[in-house]
């Protein structure tokens, strides 16, 4: 069937069960394949969102000019869209971010704004520093500012999100398993599964170098896309019921783990978020269903990985 555009392609993915990689009480693991987005992200669900509410309420016009910050797949996600609907967009990011992303943003026609970065980590500094530079961007050229931190229109992409997921999984789920970064989609997608099944528990992810949303102190970290070094706006105490902190060498020991044992290559955070997925799944038992997200694909991440197998051999 032809589509209109690429944007129509974006949402309604597969959900695959891992058959290697399954918690020891038989309980079943579900992964939501984001990667099938059209840029390999779920981020094209909130960026289309973001957009299409403001071209609908004239906060964005025809033709206008879009600002936001960004670690890579919003970027990615926002140049995409707005190359379709021919906005123009200024990114601002870091070098702390996997290199393939920030090309890919500039081939979509983005222009990049870099700040320099920690050693390459992530930190609340570069967050905080990265939005300010957006902000400055923003008023000077009065460009539609995203500000993906704390705009609520993404949440009904990730609403949207729960849907698929419900019908996909046919009502049978027991627990869903998210990381944080602007905590949009797992606020979203917790609240629309919730609407339908209140005992649905909901697992958060967030960097064990970085545990603020457990009330520990800011550190650094190099899993892309969350663990901004703060506690974020969007985020509420009440989403989630249990709060689990991965380190970034476990996310990216199970994301190789995915690629090798499951044939599915993705980020670290979708490393993190199956670490979780088995000790939740442990926890409900046997005959418990849980459902977490494949974010992207590992397409985007060669030279991280390409320096980790360096590591190892």
């Amino acid at each position: 069937m032809t589509q209109p555009t690429i944007l129509d392609r974006i949402g309604k993915t597969s959900l695959v069960a891992l058959r290697h990689i399954v918690p020891a009480n038989g309980a079943r693991i579900l992964l939501k394949l984001e990667s099938e987005n059209p840029t390999g992200s779920m981020k094209d669900r909130m960026a289309l969102a973001m957009i299409e509410a403001a071209e609908a309420d004239g906060r964005l016009q025809p033709g206008g000019a879009v600002v936001e910050y960004t670690g890579g797949s919003t970027g990615v996600s926002l140049a995409l869209v707005c190359a379709v609907k021919r906005h123009s967009l200024h990114i601002v990011t870091s070098d702390a971010f996997a290199r393939e992303k920030l090309d890919h943003m500039a081939i979509l026609g983005a222009k990049l704004t870099v700040i320099p970065s920690d050693s390459g980590r992530m930190t609340e500094k570069l967050t905080r520093d990265m939005i300010a530079t957006a902000g400055v961007i923003a008023g000077e050229t009065g460009a539609f500012w995203t500000d993906q931190m704390k705009n609520r229109d993404q949440l009904a992409a990730y609403e949207a999100m729960a849907a698929e997921i419900w019908e996909q999984t046919g009502g049978r789920i027991d627990g869903f398993v998210q990381s944080v970064g602007t905590a949009a989609s797992l606020r979203g997608i917790a609240a629309g599964l919730r609407g339908r099944k209140g005992t649905i528990r909901i697992a958060a992810v967030e960097p064990a170098e970085s545990p603020v949303l457990s009330g520990g102190p800011a550190g650094a970290h190099k899993i892309d896309g969350i663990g901004a070094g703060f506690v974020v706006p969007l985020w509420q105490d009440d989403t989630a019921d249990t709060i689990e902190q991965v380190s970034t060498e476990g996310a990216r020991a199970m994301a190789l783990r995915l690629a090798r044992e499951e044939g599915l290559f993705a980020g670290l955070s979708t490393g993190a978020n199956v670490i979780a997925a088995l000790k939740l799944a442990e926890s409900l038992g046997p005959d418990a269903t849980i459902v977490s997200v494949m974010c992207d694909t590992g397409m985007k991440y060669f030279g991280s990985y390409r320096a980790a197998l360096a590591a190892t051999a």
